[in-house]
């Protein structure tokens, strides 16, 4: 995909005759199971105490929202400064550099960061649109920089609320990109729009032809708001999607399949659209940020301040870590040693942040 004016054109191609052939996929698409009790509250527990043991990495952060692991360190990008910065894991913070364009408000900033191949990808929203984009990043641990940028595909549609915005490579080596449907439901069922989406492309931008919808980046579409994105050892991908007012979602990510916004929210047993695996109500959760571990999905929640730890073998069921204690929590990554890295974010104007916030804290797994 080319940069520029060329990538607005390829978001172009998705129009009338591609929007026939993926509803018609969409009915097709075989619902994943349904949360138990038929769309029910799933079972959750409490974690055990010693469960986990937690540490502060880094503190003293302003509004970051997504976290890459590279090197044995850290990555970080903050939505409201544009910045990327590096964290060392002994405190230490220092700037990579600043996403130019970047116009921050409300949701919209700079996003979801991924680390792949020596480039950094990010995304971000600038003066009227969403875009993704690519770095040459150069270097190494202590001196990360970025150099030379791609736009691989503008002109998503952006907002003050629902721009979606990760970004993260699955184990086929292509990117998935979640986009929000910028406060217009109705195009999250318009599968020749890029809103309401799940994106898969090549690393270089370009269309993957096993996509399920020729011509189109378009992976699944009827999504609200969707933030976190992680796959199992099989290389199912699951993603977290944000409600309205009812149901915040866990789902299953099949190619082609309509996940019901704004026709329906949470499981409804329509066979149009593929029921969520779990849902909670949206004081509990607002999940965002997800990573796959040591057998079990880890969801950081927002308005829920609290991790959520979904085993793999029992999707109906969850487990509730850290409730109220640091806040909220908006990005959760795995490093090397397998700890968890998770980040708070109660400095984004909506949090209530305490005099070290907000901070990357590291779980280490009982």
């Amino acid at each position: 995909m080319s940069t520029g004016a060329a990538a607005r054109g390829r978001a172009s191609l998705l129009l009338a005759p591609l929007a026939a052939a993926a509803l018609l996929a969409g009915c097709t698409a075989g619902p994943a199971p349904s949360p138990a009790g038929g769309g029910a509250v799933p079972s959750t527990s409490a974690a055990p105490a010693g469960s986990v043991s937690v540490s502060t990495l880094a503190s003293g952060l302003e509004a970051p929202w997504s976290l890459a692991l590279v090197d044995g360190t850290a990555l970080m990008s903050e939505r409201d400064s544009g910045r990327i910065l590096e964290l060392d894991g002994d405190g230490g913070q220092r700037e990579v550099g600043t996403i130019d364009g970047v116009r921050a408000r409300g949701e919209g900033g700079l996003l979801g960061i991924a680390v792949h191949d020596d480039h950094l990808y990010a995304y971000s929203t600038g003066a009227d649109e969403n875009r993704l984009q690519r770095f040459e990043l150069t270097g190494g641990p202590g001196s990360f920089a970025l150099g030379r940028v791609e736009t691989l595909l503008d002109g998503i549609e952006a907002a003050g609320v629902h721009n979606g915005g990760r970004i993260a490579f699955g184990p086929d080596g292509m990117l998935y990109v979640t986009v929000g449907d910028a406060g217009n439901a109705q195009a999250a069922q318009d599968p020749g729009s890029l809103s309401g989406t799940i994106l898969r492309l090549t690393p270089e931008g370009e269309i993957p032809l096993d996509n399920p919808f020729e011509g189109s980046p378009v992976y699944s579409y009827g999504h609200r708001n969707p933030q976190g994105l992680a796959w199992d050892e099989d290389g199912t991908l699951y993603a977290t999607e944000f409600g309205q007012d009812t149901w915040d979602e866990l789902n299953v990510i099949e190619p082609g399949g309509n996940y019901g916004w704004p026709e329906v929210e949470g499981a409804a047993g329509d066979d149009r659209f593929v029921d969520p695996v779990q849902q909670w109500a949206p004081a509990d959760a607002s999940p965002s940020g997800m990573a796959a571990a040591d057998g079990s999905l880890w969801i950081a929640n927002l308005r829920g301040e609290r991790l959520r730890e979904v085993p793999l073998e029992d999707l109906s069921t969850s487990v509730e870590h850290l409730v109220g204690e640091h806040g909220r929590l908006r990005d959760v990554a795995v490093g090397e040693d397998g700890a968890l890295w998770v980040l708070t974010n109660n400095t984004d104007g909506r949090g209530d942040p305490g005099p070290q916030d907000d901070r990357v804290l590291r779980l280490e797994l009982g």
